[in-house]
């Protein structure tokens, strides 16, 4: 797989799939990007390309707007916000195909960007449909990959349009990505420490099956632990469990009992009896929890203990959040592992997930994470050991 600085892009149409799928928020009736982390990340791989001369023309996806043109999911912020951030003018396209937009192309000068409009709002990209992908190609001398996050999709812009077009490459993100969460699989300094959170064991079993042989320990958070604990046979009250993989967890829990991979669970919860804001809300003293209440938080002991193990590590995994960190109340378990991984000063560190990088971020410690991961579900899969096709179309 070659590298956008391994490929000549002089004059060349250089067609680069970024990942500008970035949360709009309504600001007096003007749609404006509320988080513009995404557009950050493409920066170096879009200045290199201008820097050296190519006809730039940006290509992404945004929302669902499931085939059809929705003003509300126009990439029209992001063409501005990216024209902010690299002081030059950043055209919008009326559409991502068409004749229009090939004369747009061809006008195009050395240097020069133009963004194409929202890909999803045909049918033929999440389709991968032949003629759609033939005509992406159409506006292409050069294909290049940096939408991270949507590499685990095939897609007529991430898999179906790439073997069109004679040259291929990754961009700087997507190369970057790949070199440290494959790290994790390949080489990881050890100890390895993996924290897993969120609401499903089931999202995440595939990732615990692949990293048992690798890690040495494994904490685990938010919703999923109340399924592994009551494999264990433990008391959750009305914590969200699931009921259909509690086999499946007390199989994993003997898994890695044979491999030495000590599988810590919360000793203590913050609890409440309801899921919302403003509920009754208590500590416990042990890893039960009584009826009529539901687990929100990892406790105060948790949090400890997670904290001591992470301190010992070379090499730390996060992905997903140890409570219901979208309510202040229930964060408190979240932002205390977003501090204890950036305080693993001897360890290298990877966040992934949406919350996880949002805690790193509100806790104000990314800028002391090793890696920040763009792509959740691609990052997911990648941990799998999955192959992600936009990666699959690069090679070769």
């Amino acid at each position: 797989m070659k590298i956008i600085d391994q490929v000549d892009l002089d004059g060349k149409r250089t067609f680069i799939r970024v990942d500008f799928n970035v949360p709009l928020e309504d600001e007096g009736g003007v749609r404006r990007i509320s988080d513009d982390s995404r557009v950050r990340g493409a920066l170096p791989t879009i200045r290199y390309a201008v820097e050296h001369g190519a006809r730039v023309v940006l290509a992404s996806h945004l929302g669902r707007p499931k085939g059809k043109v929705d003003p509300r999911e126009s990439l029209a912020p992001a063409a501005k916000r990216l024209g902010e951030l690299l002081g030059k003018p950043v055209a919008l396209a009326s559409d991502c195909i068409g004749t229009d937009v090939e004369q747009q192309v061809g006008a195009l000068g050395k240097g020069d960007i133009l963004m194409l409009e929202n890909l999803r709002f045909h049918t033929g990209e999440e389709k991968n449909d032949p003629a759609f992908a033939a005509s992406l190609a159409k506006l292409a001398d050069v294909y290049v990959n940096d939408a991270f996050g949507a590499a685990h999709r095939a897609h007529a812009s991430t898999a179906g349009m790439a073997a069109l077009v004679p040259v291929r490459a990754a961009g700087f993100l997507l190369r970057d990505e790949l070199k440290h969460l494959g790290a994790l699989l390949d080489s990881p300094a050890r100890p390895f420490v993996a924290i897993l959170g969120g609401a499903k064991v089931s999202d995440k079993i595939s990732v615990i099956d692949n990293l048992l042989p690798r890690i040495d320990a494994l904490l685990i958070g938010g919703a999923m632990a109340y399924t592994f604990l009551k494999a264990q046979g433990i008391a959750v009250g009305g914590s969200r469990v699931e009921a259909d993989k509690v086999d499946l967890a007390r199989t994993t829990l003997e898994q890695a009992r044979a491999k030495g991979v000590r599988l810590l669970l919360p000793e203590d919860h913050v609890i409440a009896t309801k899921p919302e804001a403003g509920a009754d809300s208590k500590t416990t003293s042990d890893p039960a929890i009584p009826d009529g209440w539901l687990g929100v938080d990892i406790g105060p002991r948790t949090r400890a203990t997670y904290a001591a193990e992470i301190a010992r590590a070379k090499t730390v995994l996060w992905n997903g959040p140890m409570g219901i960190f979208e309510i202040e109340a229930y964060a408190g378990g979240t932002v205390a592992v977003a501090h204890a991984v950036a305080d693993a000063r001897q360890a290298f560190t990877v966040v992934g997930g949406g919350d996880s990088v949002a805690a790193v971020t509100q806790a104000g410690v990314a800028d002391r994470i090793g890696h920040i991961s763009t792509g959740g579900g691609a990052s997911l899969e990648f941990l799998e050991g999955q192959t992600l096709p936009g990666v699959a179309a690069l090679e070769g």
